[in-house]
């Protein structure tokens, strides 16, 4: 077998978007040897999309905020299907989270007072999302990014990990290979966190960048972690949908934050039939569905789509408040936001599901596998709310590093890695190259998001998703069989050949958990139950796992019972 080159970290973190940069920050801060290792170059994460704000109870704005409201919010979003413990932490720390990140430099907008500026969004009772103007996520990730190299992380750029190593029932590595020259990299660690982000590219229409093919979901299901609640899809309401080179490029929930109104090609602001106390400032499960319903019953606009005016606002405040989304319309779409409507339409954007992990530590139900952000599940149960993302990834970013950092300490350097491993991972890499007959992985690609948009999109059905399923099977089948031409080196076919197997993956579980929950819950609709079933699926996570024989499982576990205190809280409609 060929030479590679070999690394040695206690903690090695799988991602550079903000859980990665936060959580191997705290490693470091902690005494670990800390590796950080990204698909794309450094500061070109996904966290620099996020653009409307990041959400804590900081009370600057609506004195009368607090985390008791930010949890009571954040569980309703999730339709109590979220971890409680998670939900807690989570409401309760990103104030200091959010704190830290400006004494580290962010500079956030300010109000009148000289404190962090907050603005209103779906599904928070308060204004609370702490912001600057519409590229929140860019300052946050120049923040960390620029903390993160002087704490002594080392950085390993255009690097792909394909396969997570164990020493019996623990972590005991990482194995890849550089984009570039194609050449495999073995990384040993005492502790490894997922910080991967989520799975968008397995639809075609999707807010999501290139980076987000399911890589971290795949890398814990093959080492045997549990999945949970993989159903729960999020679509934003608010995707441009014209023209085609742009179709499902993010609106931020910002636009409605500001005051921006969804109407029909009738005229009519049709929110006012789906949720006439929020309108368009509801949870974004009901103004997807909303807006998909509109379109579906021939109200949509010229391009399939609902139109979204700020105009109204004046074009000196869109100007200042949304500067991004004033480009973004001006260069793309030529449409000046500022005296015409943008068209708008559901963009398959983050997903709730994820690995299972224990909320204090972020630890999954492997020995040493931690994950944090958008690849662990459970903290933002049925539907996450605008703005929550951003504050779990700080919040449980720096648990994450923190809790491998201690469980490295505690670990001695008898950790091996085993020859067979590796000689199965480079096979399993090579063998495109070696197949002389196979299929294109692009092919197969476009089918797998093709059939993901026809039988596991915004509504679903038994039926559809049973055909799902069983074209998930056949594109197993198909992709297993893949041929690549030329060589190892900026081959863009071979990188898509390792993503489709981690997008098959996490497309499988989506679709078999959706056909499993027979009701609809946030972000999961069912046209044939369309109605909350809480005595059965209520009290119940969905569970992927690996079987023995290596296929999928799928099965529930019960939710972890929440105290009477804070049942109170979720009970007690604070507003």
């Amino acid at each position: 077998m060929e030479k590679y080159e070999t690394h040695t970290h206690d903690v090695i973190v799988i991602g550079a978007g903000g859980a990665g940069l936060r959580a191997a920050i705290e490693a470091s801060a902690q005494g670990a040897s800390v590796g950080l290792v990204c698909k794309s170059l450094l500061g070109k994460a996904h966290t620099v999309m996020a653009e409307g704000g990041v959400a804590a109870a900081l009370a600057n704005v609506d004195s009368k905020d607090d985390w008791k409201t930010h949890f009571h919010d954040t569980m309703h979003g999730g339709k109590l299907l979220n971890n409680w413990r998670m939900a807690e932490l989570h409401a309760q720390e990103a104030p200091d989270r959010v704190r830290e990140l400006e004494h580290w430099g962010a500079l956030f907008d300010r109000t009148k007072e000289g404190n962090i500026n907050q603005r209103a969004f779906g599904g928070h009772t308060w204004k609370r999302l702490a912001h600057v103007g519409d590229r929140t996520g860019l300052e946050m990730i120049r923040t960390l990014q620029d903390r993160g190299i002087h704490t002594g992380v080392d950085v390993y750029m255009e690097c792909t990990i394909t396969h997570l190593l164990k020493d019996g029932d623990r972590i005991s590595g990482a194995f890849g290979y550089w984009r570039e020259s194609g050449r495999f990299v073995l990384f040993n660690a005492k502790a490894i966190i997922l910080a991967t982000g989520g799975i968008g590219k397995s639809y075609k229409v999707t807010s999501n960048s290139w980076e987000y093919t399911g890589d971290g979901h795949a890398l814990a299901y093959e080492a045997g972690a549990d999945l949970i609640d993989m159903e729960f899809t999020q679509f934003h309401p608010t995707g441009m949908v014209w023209p085609p080179s742009v179709k499902g490029l993010l609106v931020t929930e910002a636009v409605r934050g500001a005051g921006g109104i969804l109407t029909n090609n009738k005229g009519e602001r049709f929110m006012e039939k789906y949720d006439p106390e929020r309108m368009e400032l509801s949870t974004r499960d009901v103004v997807a569905r909303s807006i998909y319903t509109e379109v579906q019953e021939g109200r949509g606009s010229p391009h399939g789509g609902a139109f979204l005016n700020i105009s109204h606002r004046g074009a000196e405040y869109v100007k200042k408040k949304l500067p991004s989304m004033y480009h973004q319309f001006k260069e793309f779409a030529e449409i000046d936001i500022t005296k015409e409507p943008m068209e708008v339409f559901p963009t398959t954007h983050y997903v709730m599901g994820g690995v299972r992990v224990d909320p204090e530590t972020a630890q999954s139900t492997v020995n040493g596998l931690f994950a944090c952000g958008e690849v662990a599940g459970g903290m933002h149960g049925a539907n996450r709310l605008g703005g929550n993302s951003l504050s779990d990834l700080l919040v449980f970013g720096k648990r994450a590093g923190a809790g491998a950092a201690e469980y490295a300490n505690k670990i001695n350097n008898d950790v091996k890695v085993h020859d067979e491993e590796i000689n199965n991972a480079v096979k399993e890499m090579l063998e495109p190259f070696e197949n002389t007959e196979g299929e294109n992985p692009y092919t197969v690609h476009q089918d797998l998001q093709d059939a993901m948009g026809d039988f596991v999109g915004v509504f679903r059905t038994k039926e559809k998703l049973h055909e799902g399923i069983e074209e998930i099977n056949i594109l197993k089948e198909r992709g297993s069989q893949l041929k690549i031409e030329g060589s190892r080196m900026y081959n863009p076919g071979w990188h898509l050949s390792k993503d489709l197997k981690s997008m098959l993956i996490v497309s499988e579980a989506i679709a078999r958990c959706a056909h499993q929950r027979e009701e609809s819950r946030g972000a999961h609709s069912r046209v044939d139950f369309p109605n909350y079933n809480d005595e059965v699926w209520g009290t119940v996570n969905s569970v992927i796992s690996k079987d023995s024989s290596g296929d999928m499982n799928l099965g529930t576990s019960p939710l972890p019972q929440m105290p009477e205190e804070l049942k109170k809280i979720v009970e007690g409609g604070y507003k």
